[in-house]
């Protein structure tokens, strides 16, 4: 089970998803006020920096937006991945648990983006979009990790198919 590659592409995509739960996704500062919007998995949130660059206090727009939606897709993408290294046996139950893993990383990629590029902009006025920070790449390095995945159970039901042939 753990030998096989698909296994290790799963294990990494379900890494990075919970990697994505505490990294930050996008931050936009004011260069005016120092008014920083940080938004996580969890929520969006606004603080002013001091001279340090510490959080020094609370910002001026609306307290703490929930962005559970974040989150919750990503431990729904971690924990489809994790099930579907236990399937090894059901190879077809396999491949559509990837499918349904892809759907749910590409709804988790469009909901950190309209946070990102609609909720959050509008937060600080401010030139630009903001800044992309490592969690926002998460989900993308997680599709390419489910694609591989797919592709390696694939290759295996066609190993499969042919063997039966054979016989």
């Amino acid at each position: 089970m753990i030998q096989r590659i698909q296994s290790v592409f799963l294990l990494l995509l379900a890494l990075a998803m919970v990697a994505m739960l505490f990294l930050p996704l996008w931050s936009k500062t004011d260069a005016t006020t120092g008014e920083t919007v940080v938004l996580t998995a969890w929520n969006l949130k606004s603080h002013f920096l001091n001279e340090q660059g510490e959080i020094a206090t609370a910002g001026n727009v609306p307290p703490l937006r929930n962005t559970l939606a974040i989150g919750m897709l990503a431990i729904a993408a971690a924990v489809i991945a994790l099930y579907e290294i236990f399937q090894y046996k059901k190879r077809l139950n396999q491949m559509k648990l990837g499918l349904m893993n892809t759907l749910v990383i590409a709804a988790l990629l469009g909901t950190s983006f309209y946070y990102a590029a609609y909720v959050g902009t509008d937060m600080v006025t401010a030139n630009g979009n903001g800044a992309y920070e490592a969690g926002f790449y998460m989900p993308m390095l997680a599709l390419l990790l489910n694609a591989l995945a797919n592709r390696f159970i694939k290759r295996d039901e066609d190993l499969v198919r042919s063997v039966d042939r054979l016989r």
